[in-house]
């Protein structure tokens, strides 16, 4: 019986494949993405690209926190070194603002979607928010702590782009590694 079947399935094969098939017409492939992740094909695995966004997340929170302080302490500094803070913080606070969409526009470039609430921002940042109007050297040395706290947290974000060999993503932390040290330093000096 056995055989039979191995002979039947034999015959049935060699039909199918000198029958001329008609050509067909192949449509692309689309490939589903998980809900929140877009199908993306650059050259770095959906698990990496996936860590990558999830460390520029914490680089958001942090930056849009740096900014906020900082708007803050721009408007609302007094003391004798009020014309020098007041100027100093609208220039850092100006540079921030502008990265604030380099770094989501590569969150998306990398297919996934950027936090934008303040609810997600707080829950994500490592910078604590300010209570009440702190004086002139109290805002110094909070905007000191916090664009430490940012260099760190774009260290971090930069490890993981560059172990993916993610030359775009490690630049531009490269760029804000730049920046927010050069900011701790300037505000560094101001408190010696």
């Amino acid at each position: 019986m056995a055989k039979a079947v191995k002979a039947v399935k034999k015959v049935a094969s060699k039909k199918v494949a000198t029958k001329k098939a008609a050509p067909k017409t192949v449509a692309p492939k689309t490939v589903k993405a998980a809900p929140g992740i877009l199908a993306v094909n650059i050259g770095i695995s959906d698990a990496d690209r996936a860590r990558i966004a999830e460390e520029l997340s914490k680089v958001l929170a942090d930056s849009y926190t740096v900014y906020l302080m900082t708007h803050n302490f721009h408007w609302n500094v007094t003391g004798p070194m009020f014309n020098t803070l007041h100027e100093m913080f609208m220039g850092q606070y100006t540079e921030t603002w502008q990265a604030l969409d380099a770094i989501a526009e590569r969150m998306r470039a990398l297919g996934h979607y950027a936090p934008g609430t303040y609810a997600q921002f707080a829950a994500l940042s490592s910078i604590a928010e300010p209570k009440g109007v702190p004086d002139a050297q109290q805002m110094i040395a909070m905007l000191l702590s916090a664009n430490e706290a940012l260099s760190r947290t774009a260290r971090q974000a930069f490890d993981c782009a560059d172990a993916a060999d993610d030359q775009p993503t490690a630049d531009l932390l490269t760029q804000r590694l730049d920046v927010h040290e050069k900011n701790a330093w300037m505000l560094r000096s101001l408190l010696q």
